[in-house]
């Protein structure tokens, strides 16, 4: 049983998708049976991220390819996920810098891509690709990399609670 009614549970729900709204109401949805039942509801109360949480949620991701800063859960994951990324590569790293400042200039927000499962080539072609989106479905795949690096996150930090 996963209890998300406590403080620590409510740190780490923040640390998977700093929304509020999504805490609360994930955290309020528990207990949950499982970490899928969790995983599951955290989905469905992601479903409908607005502009404005893409933005309060995208605060808490450093830029790809640099080191967050401060400490905690979500600076921990965010240096994990992106330590999968391989060997520094002088060439790919240096293009994904100015791909995310060419980025920030065309839709004022961090580029967030779940880095996951990803080399830094692969990150670089995504970035590249999604330079060319219009706005609206460029905050649209912002928000499903939200939704899957939450997903991911959840069942790090819960799922030795089922």
């Amino acid at each position: 049983m996963i209890d998300t009614s406590t403080g620590s549970a409510r740190e780490r729900l923040t640390a998977a998708l700093g929304v509020r709204r999504w805490v609360q109401a994930v955290g309020e949805g528990g207990p949950y049976a499982s970490v899928d039942d969790l995983v599951a509801a955290g989905e469905a109360q992601a479903a409908a991220l607005t502009d404005d949480e893409l933005d309060e949620a995208v605060a808490h991701h450093p830029r790809i390819g640099e080191r967050a800063s401060g400490d905690g859960t979500s600076v921990r994951l965010s240096a994990d996920e992106q330590g999968g990324l391989g060997a520094a590569a002088e060439g790919v790293d240096a293009a994904i810098a100015r791909g995310n400042e060419v980025y920030e200039q065309r839709f004022g927000r961090v580029f967030l891509v779940r880095a996951a499962g990803r080399d830094r080539q692969q990150i670089l072609d995504e970035l590249q690709r999604r330079l060319k989106n219009d706005p609206q479905d460029e905050a649209q795949e912002a928000k499903q990399q939200l939704r899957e690096i939450a997903a991911l996150r959840l069942r790090a930090l819960f799922g030795d609670e089922s």
